[in-house]
């Protein structure tokens, strides 16, 4: 039988074993954000966390689990902060409201880092394989709990009922998209307060009288862009 000192390292050499694979991951989801995730090598990450190729390599094995590692923490932190917190509000327009606010106030943030969504859109959009799925399910996890969100406000009498629930999820989905190429890419001034107002218009046009107003300050809507010249 193992001694209790003995039982004490080994249960701490796993644990030291995953504390590093977090450090990993977390320097690689900062570099993708910046250089996409086709820009991730095991040699740029054993650069960036100080560790040896053969360390880093140990963790994962292969670039494209790194990918795949990278991208499902990119959506952990993703519902962590937009999602969950939305579930504190009444179902119906506050929550649907909710997530909109918290996608918005994550957005306000990845303005000047980027999304690994969009970009990875941009770079497995037309490469079948296991990253390009890996961030297909992310995409559609999230845009299926916008969408029950929207049918929860119908059942709930805030939304009209015969109001097209998909396109109202689309439509909110595309106003974050036209957001990132507004504020990230043109630096256009007032693509915030615009992402509100458009869908400020969503909840106007398809909000029933029974609809509850909107209570809370949402975030970005003062902040401006300066253009580049």
């Amino acid at each position: 039988m193992p001694s209790t000192a003995a039982s004490s390292r080994s249960s701490r050499v796993p644990q030291k074993g995953q504390q590093t694979k977090a450090v990993i991951v977390d320097a690689a989801l900062n570099l993708a954000a910046q250089i996409g995730l086709e820009g991730l090598s095991i040699g740029a990450l054993a650069e960036v966390t100080g560790m040896s190729k053969s360390g880093v390599f140990a963790h994962f094995g292969s670039r494209e689990e790194l990918q795949i590692s990278v991208v499902r923490e990119y959506h952990n932190r993703f519902e962590q902060e937009v999602f969950y917190p939305a579930l504190q509000a009444p179902r119906g327009l506050p929550r649907l409201r909710a997530l909109f606010a918290n996608w918005m106030k994550r957005t306000s943030a990845e303005i000047d880092s980027g999304c690994i969504y969009i970009s990875g859109a941009v770079e497995f959009d037309d490469r079948p394989g296991p990253v390009r799925d890996a961030l297909a399910e992310s995409v559609n996890t999230w845009l299926a709990a916008m969408l029950r969100a929207v049918l929860q406000a119908q059942e709930e009498g805030h939304l009209h009922a015969q109001a097209d629930a998909k396109q109202i999820s689309f439509e909110i989905h595309a106003l974050i998209l036209a957001l990132h190429y507004e504020a990230r890419f043109l630096r256009s001034p007032d693509s915030l307060a615009r992402a509100n107002t458009g869908f400020d218009n969503i909840v106007a046009r398809c909000a029933t009288p029974q609809a509850p107003a909107a209570t809370a300050d949402r975030p970005g809507a003062s902040r401006r862009f300066k253009t580049v010249r």
